[in-house]
């Protein structure tokens, strides 16, 4: 039998917040990276949205010019 302090202790640390983001090359491709980070205390959804644009674009630069087609950063808690 597991107990919650055994099974925590296996899963990865997570980040705070949990992030869906969906770019669309039209009539190419469409991808989707999801995961989860911790914002800084100053930050904004917006500061999180710019950041995470930035990092895919950086790795797979054909996006640049992609379309947002979705968006979403939640706490990452029930």
């Amino acid at each position: 039998m597991t107990t919650a302090h055994e099974t925590a202790a296996a899963v990865p640390q997570q980040g705070s917040h949990h992030y869906v983001l969906t770019l669309d090359l039209p009539g190419q491709a469409m991808f989707t990276w999801d995961g989860t980070l911790t914002p800084g205390t100053r930050d904004t959804r917006y500061d999180v949205y710019v950041w995470l644009k930035r990092q895919i674009v950086a790795a797979r630069p054909e996006l640049a010019d992609a379309n947002v087609t979705f968006f979403a950063l939640e706490p990452n808690s029930l």
